[in-house]
């Protein structure tokens, strides 16, 4: 048979098919299947069988399996019928196949010679586990790689010894044994060959280390002294052999070690340093041997630079999002590009430049089947390589190895360059760390002088208070310097954006700035992220200068820093939809894990709003249209609040509850603030004779879900004094109870609230029917000189009461003029003339309904589009000061005269001269 000369120029191809004339119809034969999914225990016995002669020992027909798969993988690589996925998935499984057959047949030998090894606490037969890790872990083996592993066995104990010639022995014994009789079983060099090199060095301790290791040896390893790097290793671990249970049990060790619950910024660094040892290694290899120069796997732009790439943001991210925790670097890559953490067109480049790479190196292997990365050092050999790229020479080649390395070192570069030496353009060099010395205050106020502070002197005692704080004087040193870094690249960014708001803001600004590296201080994790993106502490400062209440949001929650790496912070409208799945997928993942599902609630929700405050501050969103986005956020998370809750009810008689949430106030008008409490109740519709037992449970466990402080902080605060017969009712209430109530016992006030009243979550079906409730008793028939007046009169009187004007300044809210008599208004409205006009039962929201009236003749249109213009600006002058972190809004009468004058007008027009 013929083969074409690329195939031809394989070394380690001609001797193989030379050495024996019946290789070459078993070649064809495999070339001729796709060999990424081969049923390799039938070609395995094809190896073993021998005409006339006993079958080959498993081991020895294994490296001729072997040899007739690289064989058959170079012929279909290099005539184009096979892809990079096809060539690392046939040695990916061939390698497990290996592992798995021959590790079966020795442990049956060993169990005839020592008895079955028994754990000593669960009584159980023991199984070993091996693990792939490095490429054969990540799916991704190379056609000539040694293969990493790391051998494990469950508990202690010893073996069951059922005949007299068994001698037992420890099970750590036993799975020592084991585990040298594998090694030399895949890697020992026969004339036929090996099956694979093995390399044990990632086990535990290394080479000092014992070969086996029990799972509780593994645990306390990992815990009291793995390392930075043995995380990155550890990321591909995969068990190839073991019993399902032992492997879970294995996961849910290693799982903590290597993705941490925190995102870990830290890690960029570690990678960093021991990137920094690789090279200087290849470099001096590459001093001393300069033909091994282009090292296509640790040279720079190499593959595992790529590696690196993929791996870094597993390891910072992976503890808080499973999709992360892929093994195989392709894999990864692309769910980097659909999160957004790199952006498309640079995960495909680097993707081509993987698959570039890792087809060089596996032609740089066939030329002799060894395992090398670098360039051949003679010309003749390089040319062969080059045309085995499809490329017409040598020079081709560099150029186009070139290209996609200078790209790589690029990204690389991008991501590990070290950015802790300096700060942004806008900031000077850190080496000096003059405004964090505790004794150098007059350094200090004179930088400050220097950088335009207005308040120096001030200034430099805030920054040595700080400074001088226990906590902060007890830290590491090399977080006290990268604190201290951070301080000096602020002070100039302060000054630039301070002064914009007026005087006294630096001061300010500086104050919650320090406040937030004060909470954070102990965290180097979050140290690790401004340092590591300074353009973050840029976006951190504007922040801290723009709203106070947006410092203490992100000073009580540090993991939002996250948030404000990229430009993932835009003007996206919320897609409840794909939201709502995204909750379910993660809180799926976490099911039996209440407080993990409590903490990713809350992490969602604040990520979620932490997006459009930013918006905010910038001001890309107005009140009314911030206000939907948090009241559908809020919605999503009700929804997914209860259907968790369900599921983790110990008893329930159905997969579905019938309940629903019924959102008041703020929530039920879509005018939901960044702190507003929810006003809801909750209602059910089922029959069975437990339902109002376990909804009660339900409802308990919903506003326990929602209001707890966690780790995470807290969701919402719940009122549900609107339920009927408020605090003496029942916490939930049946569809038919509450229409009885609202139709014979509510008050008026009451049914003023549901004119901000809609179904929330929970059974759409028991929503349609609150619906058609509130619809009949909003259009009930009201005389129009009937009570209803007096009623919304008294209500507003006791509120007024309770919230007196207070002399020198107005309140938005509460004072005559302000929004509680525009929304009394439009209460009475709608109460008054729904019956007639149905168009004002909709849920429309204060500004709308004004208009509808206006556009009615219930009110004079033109009084009424000024009474909307005044709620609008009343609510953005309130949210501007809620973002200053001011609980009440309060402004000097003279600021909101005009608006305040139109609602007195339409309050006059409406009431009388009554209470207002």
């Amino acid at each position: 048979m013929s083969h074409s000369p690329l195939i031809s120029a394989s070394r380690f191809h001609q001797r193989w098919l030379g050495a024996a004339p019946g290789r070459a119809a078993k070649l064809a034969q495999l070339a001729q299947l796709p060999l990424a999914k081969l049923d390799f225990a039938r070609f395995l016995a094809q190896e073993a069988a021998q005409d006339g002669a006993a079958p080959l020992p498993p081991a020895r027909a294994m490296r001729r399996l072997r040899n007739l798969l690289v064989a058959a993988l170079i012929e279909r690589d290099l005539d184009g019928r096979a892809d990079l996925a096809e060539v690392v998935g046939a040695m990916t499984g061939f390698a497990d196949f290996a592992i798995r057959t021959l590790l079966d047949g020795l442990m049956a030998e060993a169990v005839a010679a020592h008895g079955t090894p028994m754990g000593h606490e669960s009584g159980l037969p023991q199984r070993m586990l091996v693990l792939a890790m490095g490429k054969q872990g990540g799916g991704e083996l190379n056609v000539s790689s040694d293969i990493d592993l790391i051998f494990v066995y469950p508990e202690d104990g010893d073996t069951l010894a059922s005949g007299p010639q068994q001698r037992p022995l420890s099970n750590h014994e036993f799975f020592t044994r084991l585990g040298k009789k594998l090694i030399a079983a895949l890697s020992e060099i026969t004339e036929d060959g090996f099956t694979f090199r093995v390399d044990m060095a990632l086990r535990p301790n290394g080479a000092s280390g014992p070969l086996v290791a029990s799972l509780n040896m593994v645990e306390q390893y990992l815990i009291v002294q793995g390392r930075e790097w043995e995380r990155y290793a550890w990321v591909k671990a995969r068990a190839v052999s073991g019993a399902a249970a032992d492997i879970a049990a294995l996961d849910a060790i290693v799982r903590p070690f290597v993705f941490r619950r925190y995102l870990d910024f830290g890690v960029i660094d570690a990678i960093r340093n021991m990137h920094g040892q690789i090279r200087a290694e290849v470099d001096r290899q590459e001093r001393l041997h300069p033909e091994r120069s282009n090292n296509v796997k640790l040279g720079r732009g190499g593959i595992r630079e790529i590696e690196f790439l993929a791996q870094v943001f597993q390891l910072i991210r992976g503890g808080r999002d499973a999709a992360l925790r892929e093994r195989s670097t392709r894999a990864t890559l692309r769910v980097l590009a659909d999160k957004s953490l790199l952006t498309p067109s640079i995960v495909e480049q680097l993707l081509a430049s993987y698959t570039f790479l890792r087809n060089l190196e596996h032609r740089l292997q066939y030329l002799d089947d060894a395992q090398t990365h670098t360039l051949p050092a003679n010309e003749a050999d390089r040319l062969t390589v080059a045309r085995m790229m499809g490329l017409p020479d040598t020079a081709a080649l560099l150029a186009r190895l070139e290209e996609h390395r200078a790209f790589v070192a690029g990204q690389f570069d991008a991501m590990f360059s070290d950015k802790s030496a300096a700060a942004d353009g806008n900031a000077e060099p850190q080496a000096g760390n003059d405004c964090a010395d505790p004794d150098n205050r007059d350094a200090i106020e004179a930088r400050l002088v220097a950088l335009g502070y207005s308040e120096a002197a001030a200034a430099a005692r805030r920054l040595l208070a700080t400074w001088q704080a226990p906590r902060l004087q007890t830290m590491p040193e090399a977080s006290r310097n990268r604190l201290a870094a951070l301080v000096n690249a602020a002070l100039p960014l302060i000054a630039d954006y301070a002064p914009r708001s007026g005087p006294g803001d630096q001061l300010t600004t500086l104050g919650r700035l320090l406040d937030f590296f004060e909470a954070i201080a102990r965290r180097s994790a979050y140290l690790s992220l401004l340092t590591e993106y300074p353009h973050t502490l840029e976006r951190v400062v504007r922040m801290v200068c723009a709203s106070g209440w947006a410092a203490t949001f992100l000073t009580q929650h540090p993991i939002l820093l996250d948030e404000l790496l990229d430009a993932r912070i835009r003007n996206e409208v919320p897609d409840p939809a794909a939201l709502a799945l995204q909750l379910q997928q993660q809180l799926g993942g976490a099911a039996g894990d209440t407080e993990r599902q409590m903490d990713i609630l809350r992490e969602l929700h604040h990520a979620q709003l932490f997006h459009w405050l930013a918006q905010d501050l910038a001001g890309d969103l107005s009140v009314e249209k911030l206000a939907d986005y948090l009241s559908r956020l809020a919605d999503t998370i009700v929804a997914a609040t209860i259907q968790a809750a369900w599921q983790a009810l110990a008893t329930r008689h159905r997969d579905v509850p019938k309940f629903a949430v019924i959102a008041y106030g703020k929530l039920g008008g879509k005018e939901l603030g960044y702190v507003s409490d929810l006003d809801v109740i909750f209602l059910f519709d089922d029959d069975d004779q437990d339902a109002p037992g376990l909804y009660a449970k339900l409802a308990q466990r919903f506003i326990t879900w929602m209001t707890s402080h966690t780790s995470a902080g807290i969701l919402f605060d719940v009122d549900i004094a609107l339920r009927p017969d408020g605090a003496s009712g029942m916490l939930v209430s049946s569809v038919q109870a509450f229409e009885r109530y609202q139709a014979n016992s509510a008050w008026v006030w009451e049914h003023q609230a549901l004119t901000r009243a809609r179904f929330c979550a929970g059974d759409a079906a028991i929503g349609e029917r609150f619906e058609q409730i509130r619809e009949d008793v909003l259009r009930r028939e009201r005389p129009q000189d009937g009570p209803l007046r007096q009623e919304v009169l008294a209500m507003r009187l006791k509120m007024r009461d309770a919230h007196p004007p207070r002399p020198g300044l107005f309140d938005l809210k509460q004072d005559p003029g302000g929004m509680i008599d525009i929304e009394f208004i439009v209460q009475f409205l709608v109460l008054q003339h729904a019956a007639r006009h149905p168009q004002l039962t909709a849920n429309a929201g204060n500004i709308a309904l004004l208009r509808i009236c206006g556009e009615l003749g219930l009110i004079d249109a033109a009084l009424a589009a000024r009474a909307a213009d005044a709620y609008r600006a009343l609510r953005k002058l309130q949210h501007q000061m809620r973002l200053q972190g001011q609980d009440l809004a309060r402004v000097e009468p003279a600021q909101v005269q005009m608006h305040t004058d139109s609602v007195r007008q339409l309050w006059l027009a409406t009431f009388g001269d009554n209470v207002a």
